[in-house]
């Protein structure tokens, strides 16, 4: 997730930055970390945009490709590290989809990897039961998002971008990123009952 100040994880990453472009018998070993570092969220990523397991796994694996081989292009003075990577990662889903038809399939995977609310601690079987039928209704209507508005919602509620970096990502404005948000939202309203709405709101700031 991208933060705005000056943290632990950045300073590790440029870290394993500094030694995965040194000449030196550690190379690999660099590489390796830092591919176990950025890949479980770059598939998370691409899975809310495509998904598909088979397709997301295959752009996290072209996205870290051209990572390595671009390492030495990347400069902080343009943007976090994250953001680049992101960047990559959206621009491979987007091949990933002109190149055949992607199915729909269900969501469950993509609620579990960040996107679904949290459970309350007062967590009962009845809630259980409501929270269940109102994740069915979430999926269905993720599923009807065109593309690009589940790019957006991937990046916001999946990542936690700001809009700014979302913008940023998506190479378009601000109030670009905000209207995709807003249209989205508008989209699952539209594809959920009042009553799974009411739910999703006690569950979810939506």
């Amino acid at each position: 997730m991208i933060s705005s100040g000056y943290s632990q994880d950045q300073l590790a990453l440029e870290t394993l930055i500094a030694h995965c472009l040194r000449d030196s018998a550690g190379k690999q070993d660099a590489f390796a970390a830092l591919y176990n570092t950025v890949a479980p969220g770059l598939y998370q990523l691409a899975y809310s945009i495509l998904l598909h397991q088979e397709d997301a796994e295959d752009v996290v694996q072209e996205a870290m490709v051209y990572v390595f081989r671009n390492l030495h292009r990347y400069s902080p003075e343009r943007g976090a590290f994250r953001t680049w990577l992101y960047t990559i990662t959206v621009s491979r889903c987007r091949n990933a989809r002109r190149r055949k038809w992607l199915p729909t399939m269900a969501l469950s995977n993509l609620l579990n990897l960040g996107m679904e609310p949290s459970a309350p601690l007062d967590y009962t079987p009845e809630a259980a039961v409501a929270r269940m039928g109102v994740r069915e209704a979430l999926e269905k209507a993720l599923a009807s998002l065109s593309p690009r508005l589940r790019e957006a919602i991937a990046l916001r509620y999946g990542q936690g971008l700001t809009y700014r970096e979302m913008a940023e990502i998506l190479d378009c404005p601000q109030k670009t990123a905000e209207s995709r948000i807003r249209l989205a939202h508008e989209a699952l309203r539209a594809a959920m009952t009042p009553a799974d709405i009411g739910l999703l709101e006690e569950l979810w700031s939506f």
